[in-house]
């Protein structure tokens, strides 16, 4: 237990002294661990810890936060008075008794990575990047990072609650640059799991490697995509990224309750291909995104966002519900205790579809095979999106051709949404950070190959 329970009763009182109608602490303590490498060395290794408290008041649907490093019964008390100043004004008197709760730990870690000896975790990570390196004589600079964070938080709150929870997370990612002389190609993979250094039971690090330095090869040699509208397939794991933000976002109640979403009073309203069920799901066993409990304390669950094409749930923190009228879905999330929590997505991702996938690509007479997307920026309010293809090959009457690159998407979260067709089944999970006013957070991103029927494609007209 990070904090006791007496000083947390009293943390929390003092909070709700001046009127609150709720308060709240969240506590955290973080082991982070890395290493990482720059072509064939070892240039880092990197420990600290994260410790610290954030309290938060709630009178209707005002809040008002407060964080410090100081978890000195002082120090913790300062910051709830300060808390309690900004709520409201005067003084009462006020009784919090809490009773702690134990929610089951559905995601065991096995080999914390802060618990392994270093030269452990540099073996690994030399695997995957001299994989790497041996895969082409064109490849010209390799950077790989293993990653292991042992994150224990604490909730408090005004209705009685006290729980704690330990959270397990591992990360490999490999960077790998290609060169003819003339110009550079990159190519990159990180995968993660909700777990220890047993990830590596299943993962082979050399694979995470070359498959890096396979995609800095393809796009080496690649020749720039044309522009223009054409259908387009877009393959499984991190393919996901693109319902993730042109779609996921518009469905977290931090937009959706002040109407700053697309997808604002549209429940129950077909918003999707009938063929596209789409799911948030925080339990899943071991995944990179998954939580035993969100960062308000409430269990994670799978929570159904669109269903063969109808939208029937959004992703709602304890504010959200609030100002929408319904329950909390579990999906409070927060990069640490510096920010105050808000609606955020677990793992999202489109389910498995009706068709094949050697069905999809043979329905093309013309278009664009994505199989590896990059990055992206999206505004939940219109929906509009912009993400770049990472590894993507032309189209031509049912086969997939030749390489291209340079190659971005851009459109809407109903429009795409509408103009997904055919989906396939096999369904996969990508990792990623996601970033949002709650701070940087872990979450699958996933789906199986889908073709969307028309989009603009942004590349050399």
């Amino acid at each position: 237990m990070i904090l006791e329970k007496k000083l947390l009763e009293q943390v929390l009182a003092v909070a709700q002294s001046t009127g609150a109608d709720f308060a709240e602490v969240y506590a955290e303590r973080t082991l982070n661990d890395s290493v990482h490498l720059l072509d064939k060395k070892i240039d880092q290794i990197s420990n600290n810890v994260i410790s610290g408290a954030g309290i938060r008041a709630f009178l209707g649907t005002r809040t008002v936060y407060a964080s410090t490093s100081d978890l000195s019964r002082e120090g913790l008390l300062r910051c709830a008075a300060d808390v309690a100043a900004a709520i409201g004004e005067g003084r009462e008197q006020v009784s919090i008794r809490l009773g702690e709760r134990m929610f089951p730990n559905i995601h065991p870690a096995v080999r914390i990575s802060s618990s392994v000896a270093g030269s452990v975790k540099t073996d690994l990570l030399k695997a995957a990047c001299f994989a790497a390196i041996e895969y082409d004589d064109a490849i010209t600079q390799v950077t790989g990072t293993l990653v292991g964070v042992d994150h224990t938080i604490q909730i408090a709150n005004s209705e009685g609650l006290l729980t704690t929870d330990r959270h397990i997370r591992t990360r490999i990612a490999v960077s790998a640059i290609a060169s003819d002389g003339n110009e550079n190609q990159s190519g990159f993979y990180g995968p993660g799991r909700g777990m220890g250094l047993e990830m590596f039971d299943f993962i082979d690090p050399r694979e995470v490697g070359k498959t890096a330095a396979a995609q800095a090869m393809v796009n080496l040699r690649a020749d720039y995509c044309p522009a223009g509208q054409m259908t387009v397939a877009i393959e499984n794991g991190f393919g996901g990224v693109i319902f993730h933000e042109a779609c996921g976002h518009s469905l977290e109640a931090t937009s959706v309750a002040i109407g700053n979403s697309e997808m604002a009073g549209k429940l129950g309203q077909k918003i999707a291909n009938e063929k596209v069920t789409a799911i948030d799901d925080g339990t899943i066993p071991g995944a990179w995104g998954s939580v035993n409990i969100d960062d308000e304390g409430n269990p994670t669950q799978r929570n159904v966002l669109i269903e063969n094409g109808v939208l029937k749930n959004y992703m709602i923190d304890r504010l959200g519900s609030r100002r929408m009228g319904m329950p909390m879905t579990g999906n409070s999330r927060r990069q640490s205790y510096a920010y105050e929590p808000t609606s955020r997505m677990t793992n999202t991702y489109i389910d498995n579809g009706p068709d094949k996938n050697e069905d999809i690509i043979a329905s093309i007479e013309y278009g664009l095979y994505a199989k590896r997307m990059g990055g992206g920026s999206v505004d939940p309010l219109t929906g509009a999106f912009n993400f770049s293809v990472s590894e993507g090959y032309i189209v031509r009457n049912g086969e997939i051709c030749e390489a291209v690159r340079g190659a971005s998407l851009i459109g809407t979260g109903t429009q795409i949404l509408g103009d997904i067709d055919m989906v396939g089944q096999n369904l996969e999970r990508g990792q990623g950070m996601c970033g949002s006013s709650s701070g940087s957070v872990p979450t699958d991103v996933g789906q199986p190959l889908i073709r969307v029927a028309r989009m603009t494609v942004v590349g050399r007209s």
